[in-house]
């Protein structure tokens, strides 16, 4: 029998986020104290520390910053998944998130691939923001 995968748990920062997600979109915090755009969800703007923060809609588009090939699953349910591909990603707006690379060729990422997001469905209406590699002209 298969572990089924964890479930987002959202608290009083991350609520506004998860919902987006079960709408399939991608949102992050923008400071309209001093502009800047930041992820992960929190209540005050790392650069400034102001709450006067909006949420907005992100394009889901970004470049593979970094990854990890993960070969051994540190948690039960996700023992039918590897391996799989830990990625930070920067997206187009400049944050920088984690998230895993889906799809078939998701093993042969690299630093500077362009990608999209996904949303893969852990039940319940619940779906996580993901990746997939964007086929590029001539590959």
């Amino acid at each position: 029998m298969q572990a089924a995968l964890p479930k987002p748990v959202a608290n009083a920062d991350s609520h506004t986020y998860w919902n987006a997600a079960r709408e399939r979109r991608l949102v992050i915090r923008k400071c309209n104290a001093c502009g800047q755009l930041h992820f992960m969800p929190r209540y005050l703007c790392p650069s400034c520390w102001s709450d006067n923060l909006d949420w907005i809609d992100a394009s889901g588009t970004g470049r593979v910053h970094s990854f990890s090939v993960i070969r051994r699953a540190s948690d039960p349910a996700f023992a039918s998944r590897v391996p799989y591909v830990l990625a930070l990603i920067e997206l187009d707006e400049g944050p920088r998130m984690m998230a895993n690379i889906l799809g078939e060729d998701a093993l042969g990422v690299a630093v500077g691939d362009p990608v999209t997001v996904t949303f893969e469905d852990r039940g319940d209406g619940a779906l996580i923001p993901q990746f997939e590699r964007v086929a590029t002209r001539g590959a």
